[in-house]
């Protein structure tokens, strides 16, 4: 397997490898991975990619093990000052098992360390369940959350960093916190968000997300101390009506926001 900065007329490729990654990794519509897949790896946006001295685009290229050679894997990270940004990263499912996720993950990293980046951080679409995972594996922590706006979907980005380092996103500047104004329907009380479902106040833990298809989900409490749990928030639209099947999935009654569990047992370690 060789590690190399892919050519600009291989961007059909790449795109075939993020969808074939999405498909089988992401909680998004199949039009939802589509219009992300033809925005971020269009082929203007590859030669962008390319062309930029801040941005580390590498593909991973399959050797004599598998018929042919073929491209197996995307990394992009960015560098902004002294800071470092991996921001994509997808092996196509054929090609997993092998320490592709790994080795690209490495390679760009060092490669931003080298060119001056004193601290990393990695953002992962909140959809993306395995992902997750992955990026846990290498010592990093969940430190804040990021709304970004990808092919007309408004997304939530997972942010990692190494401990006690700020996650202030450099090179996502346009994109704001995840704050009240993401809660439909909820009110402010003393520091809490509240809803309040058949004459009973509820108050929303922020800090307890659910991956969902269109918003997260997030766990509400009857008290304020949010010791005894009431249920599920949506807040894709609002509502308290969400239901749970028998594999911990949640779904929305009202608007059919979807969740998809992700967990230590959910991960693949195939990507390592």
């Amino acid at each position: 397997m060789a590690i190399r900065q892919p050519e600009a007329d291989e961007a059909a490729r790449i795109r075939e490898v993020v969808e074939n990654s999405m498909t089988t990794s992401f909680t998004l519509s199949p039009g939802q991975i589509g219009a992300v897949t033809d925005e971020q790896f269009a082929d203007d946006a590859v030669a962008e990619r390319l062309g930029d001295e801040n941005t580390v685009f590498r593909v991973a290229e399959t050797g004599a093990e598998i018929e042919g050679e073929a491209i197996a894997g995307v990394v992009e990270g960015r560098l902004e000052g002294d800071r470092g940004e991996v921001n994509w990263l997808f092996v196509d499912p054929e090609h997993r098992g092998r320490g592709i996720g790994t080795e690209l993950y490495e390679t760009v990293t060092e490669t931003l360390r080298d060119r001056g980046a004193e601290t990393l951080c990695v953002t992962v679409l909140e959809a993306n369940t395995e992902g997750h995972g992955f990026v846990e594996r290498f010592d990093l922590e969940h430190a804040d959350d990021r709304r970004v706006d990808i092919a007309d979907e408004s997304l939530v980005k997972y942010v990692y960093a190494e401990p006690d380092v700020d996650a202030d996103l450099p090179s996502d500047s346009t994109d704001a916190d995840v704050s009240e104004d993401e809660f439909p329907e909820a009110e402010a009380e003393d520091g809490s968000l509240t809803m309040t479902d058949v004459g009973q106040t509820v108050y929303i833990d922020r800090d307890e997300p659910e991956s969902g298809t269109a918003a997260s989900f997030y766990v509400t409490y009857e008290d304020a101390d949010l010791t005894e749990q009431y249920g599920f928030y949506c807040a894709n639209c609002g509502s308290l009506d969400i239901s749970m099947d028998n594999m911990d999935r949640l779904e929305c009654g009202d608007c059919g926001n979807a969740h998809a569990e992700r967990s230590g047992e959910a991960y693949d370690e195939s990507y390592l």
